[in-house]
């Protein structure tokens, strides 16, 4: 790790918990999962985001097991309505496991959703939230943070998602076309996912957001 990125993610953890999130660092994928273990209990109900971040760290597989009540939006077989439960049973969860688009060096994390399930939960309902967030998802401001959805976050999720929107072929929000482009500007078509910007800066409830930094690379 070099010295700025080492800096970097001091700064970053500092400006966490003066916002009254819980900021944590961890080296590898494999201490992540085992402390999103610890910060869980056996028997939790539990629900997430779709994320890719929390399929490559093996968080996922560890919160689907068993051990606890996970509240499975993708289970076999599941049907529109029953999706929709989910989301509504997930207001009640004992803790909601996600990820982040963007983690700015100023405390804050910052997400833009379509359907809005997940920043719905960051907000509001689950009596924990724990958020598991790779290093290259670090950056400087919300301004950074802004360009990096548009370009880092958003076009490969629709790729993967399957959905057809101009950044899905151009690999980046068609605002950028424009000389200043506002927060909200993009495509107007009906499988837009950046729908709901959303920043969490000081908290309310001490220590009911975790961060989990981790020193890898993961999502997008």
């Amino acid at each position: 790790m070099t010295e700025e990125l080492k800096n970097r993610i001091e700064k970053t953890m500092k400006n966490l918990k003066r916002n009254k999130m819980k900021p944590y660092f961890v080296q590898t994928s494999a201490e992540a999962c085992d402390l999103v273990k610890q910060l869980l209990n056996k028997g939790d109900t539990v629900s997430s985001g779709g994320s890719v971040t929390l399929k490559q760290t093996g968080v996922y597989d560890l919160i689907s097991s068993p051990e606890y009540n996970f509240l499975n939006r993708s289970a076999k077989g599941i049907t529109s309505e029953q999706v929709e439960d989910v989301y509504r049973k997930t207001f009640s969860a004992d803790a909601y496991v996600t990820s982040t688009n963007a983690l700015t060096e100023n405390g804050e994390l910052y997400n833009v959703d379509g359907n809005s399930n997940r920043v719905a939960a960051i907000l509001y309902g689950p009596k924990s939230v724990i958020v598991v967030c790779g290093i290259n998802k670090i950056v400087k401001n919300i301004d950074e943070a802004i360009y990096r959805v548009k370009t880092k976050a958003a076009p490969p999720n629709t790729v993967r998602l399957g959905i057809e929107t101009p950044c899905a072929k151009t690999g980046q929000c068609v605002s950028l076309n424009k000389e200043a482009p506002e927060l909200c500007e993009g495509c107007h078509g009906d499988g837009r996912i950046c729908c709901n910007y959303v920043v969490c800066a000081q908290q309310r409830h001490v220590d009911r957001i975790k961060v989990i930094i981790v020193n890898e690379e993961l999502g997008y």
